[in-house]
């Protein structure tokens, strides 16, 4: 075996000794520098992601393969883990203070560590180009945010999103693993680029589109795509704020970007005629169901919950768009996502950690009592929504235009429906608007200054919705990279 390919693992290894670094802060470091540990984890993040950009913008080299073809490495895939980085920080950064609780005093270590080690999977995820790595990377995020999901040991809640989470996690594991053994039967091989051949020359039959169905219900279950997304409220809203936050982007990122490489480089030539009218079900539903349940709900987490269902949708319009815009257009909206709702998560944690209100009721006449935490809310709602000139806005717009490229009908009305689904999202992020600046109810939340670490996070959200709306090189960058990633060869109607 020749190690040299693990040279082609820069971010997985650097990742590592990230890892690596907390751990043994965690282990050896004395009992009055522990509260120095979520700041530790937040700068060893935070200088990973600014060499990680770096490299990205200073490297221009192409696709790197390793290890039999099993791991591949490109400019867009740095690109995407990059995102996930920025993701990561901001989440750590908003963390500081719940990690520095009385609550967390005996395992602040482990919720870093664990954070760390499903980051790691969804790393190989994305890098994966034989489904046994996949399969690897894809328990390796699920099962460690099992046990983050459970943290707060002593809430009914957090027991009960965390059986629902590891129930869900496991079922749907073995569906995807029936789909594979479905593939495997139908090419001989877990290689994605052998499969795509195989699948090729051959005719669609009827376990070749099972095979699909339970593929895509496998890795439907952590995007939460409707029907596949009952676990998704109750898990947000039991888990920990900071776990939620994490759950909601960055999982989600991951595995979207994931689902893209796999259905592009492994069921490609099967596009038209078997999974597009599937993701065309999947993603009407999903954005439909997500809106309406929305409407419903007072608990804040629950409400970004069917919010991040929604949302899951439009980013699936990348994929079901099947071109280099498309899967541009998805990474933008992924970045603009993970700075809008973490946003949203950073006024929601704040205020959890202030006064224990999360219901949309205790936040009317916000404004009154916590001016600059409304107006940072009334922001990542105005993103969320796709109000112009926020990022969330241009979002949107490039990926409704990333999937029109398409000729057929189809592909209008599903866009379509999206834009009428985005006029009823409009509605509800506005509730949340009029609770805070136009409520005339007595506030329900007292005065108070967050602290440092909270107020960052929020300023670099806020920062990020702003750039990446008023003045974003951004787009551009991620079309470059996208049109000349070898995930585009793969784009053939």
């Amino acid at each position: 075996m020749d190690y040299s390919q693990f040279l082609a693992m820069k971010q997985e290894i650097g990742l590592l000794v990230v890892f690596l670094l907390v751990f043994l802060y965690d282990t050896f470091m004395p009992r009055s520098t522990q509260k120095g540990l979520p700041a530790f984890a937040s700068i060893a993040m935070l200088l990973l992601t600014v060499a990680g950009c770096l490299g990205c913008c200073l490297c221009s080299c192409s696709d790197v393969v390793a290890f039999g073809g099993m791991y591949e490495t490109s400019p867009v895939i740095s690109a995407i883990k990059n995102i996930l980085n920025i993701g990561v920080v901001i989440v750590l950064i908003q963390s500081i203070k719940w990690a520095n609780g009385e609550f967390m005093t005996m395992r602040r270590g482990e919720f870093y560590e664990l954070l760390l080690v499903t980051l790691f999977g969804m790393y190989l995820m994305i890098s994966a180009r034989h489904f046994l790595v996949f399969v690897i990377g894809l328990e390796s995020a699920s099962l460690p945010l099992a046990a983050m999901v459970a943290f707060d040991k002593n809430r009914y809640e957090s027991h009960e999103a965390a059986v629902k989470y590891i129930l869900t996690a496991v079922f749907s594991s073995a569906i995807f693993m029936m789909g594979l053994s479905f593939v495997y039967a139908l090419a001989g091989s877990l290689y994605f680029e052998n499969i795509y051949g195989a699948l090729f020359v051959s005719s669609t039959s009827t376990m070749l589109v099972i095979a699909i169905a339970f593929v895509i219900a496998g890795i439907g279950f952590k995007l939460s795509l409707v029907p596949f997304h009952l676990w998704t409220a109750d898990v947000y809203q039991g888990a920990p704020t900071s776990v939620t936050s994490y759950l909601s982007v960055i999982s989600k990122g991951a595995t979207a970007f994931a689902f893209l490489v796999v259905m592009a480089q492994v069921f490609g030539s099967l596009y038209a005629q078997v999974w597009e009218w599937m993701l065309y079900a999947l993603i009407i539903l999903t954005i439909t169901v997500g809106n309406l349940f929305a409407i419903r709900q007072r608990n804040m987490k629950r409400f970004l919950a069917f919010s991040s269902i929604s949302q899951a949708g439009y980013i699936m319009l990348g994929v079901i768009a099947y071109n280099t815009l498309g899967m541009a257009a998805m990474m933008f909206y992924i970045l603009v996502y993970i700075f809008s709702n973490l946003g949203a998560f950073g006024v929601i944690g704040a205020i959890e950690n202030a006064s224990g209100k999360v219901s949309m009721d205790d936040y009317r006449g916000l404004y009154k009592t916590n001016p600059r935490l409304a107006f940072t809310m009334m922001l990542a709602m105005f993103s969320l929504a796709g109000i112009p000139p926020f990022a969330g806005f241009f979002s949107k717009f490039f990926i409704f235009t990333g999937a029109l490229q398409g000729a057929s009908v189809a592909i209008y009305v599903l866009v379509l429906i999206a834009l009428i689904n985005t006029i009823v999202s409009l509605y509800y992020y506005l509730l949340v608007v009029k609770a805070m600046f136009i409520s005339d109810d007595e506030c329900v939340i007292a005065p108070f200054r967050s602290s440092c670490s909270e107020r960052l996070g929020m300023w670099i959200a806020l920062f990020g919705i702003m750039f990446l709306g008023l003045l974003s090189p951004v787009y551009d960058s991620l079309i470059d990279l996208s049109s000349l990633s070898s995930i585009g060869m793969y784009f053939i109607r």
